[in-house]
């Protein structure tokens, strides 16, 4: 498959902005790309394998007030994360994620966050960030521990979102050989720049 990148070693300089403010998602920066996507285990008579996919169809907007992110939305346009494999890309669209009916998913932040101590020397720190997950037509509140990078005039936040299918009506189509395992991620490598 391919799989949603990290953020890229040693891309991290010293922030020249301040946290506070309304941030945006942006193309990238440097090597590192916006981008969303999805992990699975397949589940295969006798073997396991892990399967992705990605696409940059990702936007985005966050509020940071008085070193609190105080609110903010993530939409990813579901129709754009592929694989390596078309007739996978095909079969998932078409038959788990259902994009002609669903083509976005959605993360709204739903609890503030303290940023405040997010290192400003080009080096990464975390962040648990809560917030509800809208997919297939099902909200499910998640919370997910996120990298975050302040570097130059970029805020760049890496990380996976957890997805338990059942809670997303997500089914496994009885005509494939292999059944989907029931967790997956959804996977978000996103460049912010102050709007």
């Amino acid at each position: 498959g391919l799989q949603t990148a990290s953020i890229a070693d040693g891309s991290g300089d010293p922030a020249e902005v301040g946290v506070d403010g309304h941030w945006e998602v942006v193309t990238g920066a440097g090597e590192n790309r916006s981008q969303a996507g999805y992990t699975f285990d397949e589940v295969l008579p006798g073997q396991r394998k892990t399967t992705s996919g990605r696409g940059e169809g990702v936007t985005g907007t966050l509020v940071v007030d008085g070193g609190t992110l105080t609110g903010g939305s993530i939409t990813v346009d579901v129709e754009s994360i592929g694989s390596d494999i078309e007739k996978r890309d095909i079969n998932v669209r078409r038959h788990i994620l259902q994009t002609d009916d669903y083509p976005e998913a959605t993360f709204e932040i739903s609890a503030p966050v303290d940023l405040s101590h997010l290192p400003d020397d080009g080096t990464t720190g975390t962040v648990t960030l809560t917030g509800d997950l809208t997919m297939h037509g099902h909200t499910n509140k998640v919370t997910a521990d996120l990298k975050v990078l302040r570097t130059g005039k970029n805020v760049i936040v890496q990380g996976k979102l957890p997805v338990v299918r059942a809670d997303y009506g997500l089914e496994s189509p009885q005509f494939v050989a292999s059944q989907i395992a029931a967790e997956g991620t959804i996977d978000l490598l996103l460049v912010f720049a102050q709007e």
